[in-house]
């Protein structure tokens, strides 16, 4: 079936509704945003809505439950809405009752699959791909993460010139549920002037950001688990998402390989002509060079590479893998 963008999704659910939907990429941020526009889409006109709206994570649910609720006429509606998400746990015993589902669903039901990928060489995957309206969710570029950003401070009636937007879209990334909660922070702080000033991103974004991710580097190459743990969980809490963390713990340790050949080929000068650092943590990534080892480096590739594909593949949650990465890396 046609894939389509975020764009087309939204006017075909003007022109009506389909049976089966399979949001698929990385950007959770917007795909959550799209199964709630299909949901609504499906039950506006529904007052029992905790009776017609359900949820499966395979993680923890049999794909037997979701199908039968799929099954289960409307209350009280004229249509159901079904989720299902974490096929990676789809077992293969299983699929057969999904695709016996897929080649004739319920006309009265929607159900929306999510997936950040699927593993194209099972058969229902194919399936999937085959009957589904699927909608991609890719990462955004620097131009799209401009264009909602502006779009997202028009909602929070504050503004902010393209500049300023270059700079929040350089520290923060492109990642939207990133950016929206350090775009309602700046918002909050701009309350007053509605004007979002260079002076504010740097003291909410560039400042504190800039310091907690060398905080985390630090505390896991001196293994110092307790303070990681602590740094690891503020940056959580402000609403930093795991596999962008996991990104900057493997980015520090690439970094640190890096280093390490360029201090042993041509000094300290050679470091940081190839490696930008903020002055005041240079002696202290010398430092860090000199007592950290070859082995070491590589070992805390590996297990990040590793953590980051649990993570992908729904094994435990990403918050509990991140805690996992950390204590190994710390010990």
């Amino acid at each position: 079936m046609k894939t389509l963008s975020r764009t087309e999704l939204e006017r075909s659910l003007r022109e009506g509704l389909r049976p089966l939907y399979l949001l698929l990429g990385p950007e959770i941020y917007l795909r959550r945003a799209a199964a709630h526009a299909i949901t609504e889409a499906a039950l506006s006109r529904t007052l029992l809505r905790e009776f017609n709206e359900a949820s499966f994570s395979l993680l923890s649910d049999s794909v037997q439950s979701a199908i039968a609720a799929a099954e289960q006429l409307p209350m009280m509606s004229d249509m159901r809405v079904v989720r299902i998400r974490d096929f990676a746990r789809l077992r293969e015993t299983d699929e057969d009752v999904l695709i016996h589902y897929l080649t004739n669903p319920s006309p009265s039901t929607v159900m929306i699959f999510t997936a950040e990928e699927l593993d194209k060489r099972k058969k229902s995957s194919k399936v999937l791909l085959n009957v589904c309206t699927v909608v991609e969710f890719s990462p955004l570029k620097d131009a799209e993460a401009k264009a909602w950003a502006k779009t997202r401070l028009k909602e929070l009636k504050t503004a902010a010139d393209d500049q300023v937007l270059n700079e929040i879209i350089r520290l923060v990334g492109t990642d939207v549920q990133t950016l929206s909660n350090e775009l309602d922070k700046l918002a909050s702080a701009a309350a007053a002037t509605g004007r979002i000033t260079p002076e504010s991103v740097d003291e909410l974004i560039g400042r504190t950001r800039e310091l907690s991710n060398f905080e985390l580097g630090d505390h896991l190459l001196a293994g110092n688990r307790k303070r990681a743990l602590e740094t690891l969980h503020r940056l959580l809490d402000d609403g930093a998402e795991p596999v962008m963390l996991v990104g900057l713990i493997a980015g520090n340790y690439h970094r640190l390989a890096l280093g390490k050949h360029l201090l042993q080929r041509g000094g300290r000068e050679e470091v940081f002509r190839n490696i930008s650092l903020p002055p005041f943590k240079r002696d202290s990534y010398i430092s860090t060079l000199q007592r950290s080892t070859a082995a070491k480096i590589a070992r805390g590739i590996q297990l990040t590479a590793a953590a980051d594909l649990a993570i992908k593949t729904s094994q435990a949650t990403p918050r509990l893998q991140l805690e996992l990465l950390v204590c190994e890396l710390a010990s």
